[in-house]
């Protein structure tokens, strides 16, 4: 198995979906005003954080403007903005704010990925190119062995429930909502999966997840680290 170094590597040099090379160089050519004088990263972005995490944080896909522009998880965009000062409240992060690869931010005992690793158009990966970047979550958990997995939205909860082979009818995404993951190559014994809404400008602007909601997630997360 490839050390989690090695697989890094084999992720940043991928270009298996054309149309997502295709948009991630564009937007990296073309820049947002505002960052017309930065260089953009342009490529895969690769997991982010400690690797001897037992806690392991599933997002969707880089944005355009945020991961996409600086090369590192949940940087540089609104998501971050709310992300980050949640893991640090909950003693996860360093410091609260993440604005590059170079600010120094470090986090203990979580380890972050998503499920997509180019910026998709419109935030929306298409089920093959998910389906392409399936083996590096999958060799992400290999290596880790997590204690909690945390997916931050409905698509990273689809995607645990098909690694870990789940067809149950009763496990249904719900903020708030831990389940047991049975026994496997992708993580400790008595792991769980506990879900969250992602921290998407669509859902923090729409109240729909509060900071208090969020701090929740984090609390339940130490909780299960706790657990037997």
């Amino acid at each position: 198995m490839e050390t989690l170094t090695e697989l890094n590597e084999t992720i940043l040099h991928c270009r298996q979906c054309p149309r997502l090379v295709e948009w991630r160089e564009q937007v990296a050519r073309e820049k947002r005003k505002a960052y017309r004088d930065q260089e953009y990263w342009g490529k895969p972005v690769p997991g982010f954080g400690d690797p001897q995490a037992r806690v392991f944080v599933v997002g969707l896909a880089p944005g355009a403007h945020g991961s996409n522009r600086t090369g590192r998880q949940f940087t540089g965009d609104a998501s971050g903005n709310f992300l980050y000062p949640a893991l640090y409240r909950a003693g996860f992060a360093s410091q609260p704010e993440s604005s590059s690869r170079f600010d120094g931010l470090v986090l203990a005992d979580v380890y972050i990925a998503p499920v997509c690793r180019c910026a998709p158009p419109d935030n929306k990966p298409l089920p093959a190119e998910i389906s392409n970047c399936q083996p590096f979550l999958e060799n992400e958990l290999r290596l880790l062995q997590p204690k909690v997995i945390v997916a931050l939205g409905r698509i990273a909860f689809e995607s645990i429930l098909l690694i870990f082979s789940i067809r149950k009818s009763g496990w249904k995404f719900a903020h708030g909502a831990v389940f047991t993951l049975p026994p496997s190559e992708f993580s400790l014994q008595n792991s769980y999966l506990l879900c969250s809404y992602h921290p998407s400008q669509q859902n923090t602007l729409t109240g729909k997840l509060t900071v208090e909601m969020f701090d929740a997630i984090w609390q339940k997360a130490r909780e299960l680290l706790q657990s037997s």
